[in-house]
């Protein structure tokens, strides 16, 4: 791109998915910027360089994924068996008709244009635990052509068919600032993966060397940190966390024993530096 026998760039830029079996056209450029008016659905992008000897190999860009902030509608979906989903919607206005994307990720969207007066979508063969992604776009072109510049998304939601309890339990669980009476525990949220439904927190609790449990306290699922007080001093204790979903429990992760001290900091300080007189 930095040669100077350069003569211009040729830019496709594709939909994922394109239900059209054509390929979109050449946009030829002089320059190395291009602005285009593109929806929040997954698009490719090719570019190569050509001059007079030929085109170059082209280079290749994903646009990824948008933040989900201001959309104007609204969608619901609801399980309908145990692979199939019902999708409504209430458009803010009329347009000819609307572009339905669904999929667990850019590389297998499908797509469906729906331009009757229906409000909602049946969508099935649905895999259980995964996380799907369904976006409806509002669009005044609805034959099989590009829909750059036409297509305006309406909103985006994720959803589960079915969910299940997590297979793993947070990873990464550390145990710092260790004192005679409290210690912070510290853990790695549970990836979305191995969640398996949307995640809605994580139970803690402690055991100490007698096998005395606590009462399991419940966090929110953007809480990745935790102060135990009331600890006993002089005493081994081990940590336990699991996630859960609207489906149930995951299985415990357990920490590495530790044992608070008998002394606390200035007690210590204390003890070593002014003994007892005799």
């Amino acid at each position: 791109a930095q040669s100077e026998d350069v003569l211009g760039y040729f830019v496709n830029v594709e939909r994922m998915p394109n239900s059209c079996s054509h390929t979109p056209k050449h946009i030829s450029l002089k320059n190395r910027e291009i602005l285009v008016n593109i929806s929040m659905a997954y698009y490719r992008v090719n570019i190569s360089a050509y001059n007079e000897a030929g085109e170059s190999p082209r280079a290749i860009y994903i646009v990824p994924e948008l933040p989900v902030t201001d959309l104007p509608g609204q969608i619901h979906v609801k399980s309908q068996g145990t692979n199939a989903v019902v999708v409504t919607w209430t458009p803010e206005y009329n347009p000819k008709c609307f572009v339905v994307d669904w999929g667990t990720g850019k590389e297998d969207m499908q797509m469906k244009i729906i331009t009757t007066a229906t409000r909602n979508f049946t969508l099935d063969n649905f895999q259980p635990y995964k996380l799907y992604r369904i976006m409806v776009h509002a669009s005044d072109v609805c034959q099989c052509e590009s829909f750059i510049g036409h297509e305006k998304t309406f909103g985006v939601t994720h959803f589960y068919s079915v969910e299940g309890v997590p297979r793993t339990g947070p990873a990464n669980v550390t145990i710092l600032n260790i004192t005679k009476h409290s210690a912070l525990v510290k853990w790695s949220k549970i990836a979305t993966e191995d969640s398996l439904g949307f995640l809605q927190g994580y139970r803690i609790s402690y055991t100490d060397s007698s096998r005395k449990k606590s009462p399991a306290v419940t966090l929110n699922s953007s809480i990745t940190s935790y102060h135990l007080t009331g600890l006993k001093e002089k005493t081994t204790y081990r940590v336990q966390i699991s996630g859960f979903t609207n489906a149930g429990e995951g299985p415990l992760t357990l920490s590495q024993p530790f044992s608070t001290p008998k002394y606390g900091t200035v007690e210590l300080s204390m003890h070593l530096h002014y003994p007892a007189q005799v």
